[in-house]
């Protein structure tokens, strides 16, 4: 077992709720989701976003739709739907729950 490991483990744990958190926010091109992921020091690669963005998208919890680029091809813009939403919120209690345990349990609060 080694630390980088575990915590990759730890991290993909949270990837789906962070991303919905973000596109929760509003629209979501994908490069802004990286980018917000970056800057809270949770990396992300596109390789593995697009899977999530996918899975997610038929599972139904998010839409999209393309905006025509000046600089570029179209861009695919993600939102959530009222499925996704619900599915957030459950996912927000959880995490909740979750981070109050591991505190009450570590005795440290973050």
């Amino acid at each position: 077992m080694n630390i980088d490991n575990t915590a990759s483990q730890m991290r993909k744990g949270v990837l789906e709720f962070c991303i919905l958190s973000v596109i929760k926010l509003g629209e979501a091109y994908p490069s802004d989701i990286i980018d917000k992921m970056k800057a809270a020091n949770l990396n992300i690669l596109e390789g593995t976003l697009y899977p999530l963005l996918t899975r997610l998208k038929n599972a139904d919890f998010l839409t999209y739709r393309w905006v025509e680029s000046n600089s570029g091809p179209p861009r695919k813009y993600f939102s959530l739907t009222d499925k996704g939403a619900e599915f957030y919120k459950e996912l927000e209690s959880t995490w909740l729950e979750l981070a109050n345990a591991v505190e009450e349990i570590t005795g440290k609060k973050n």
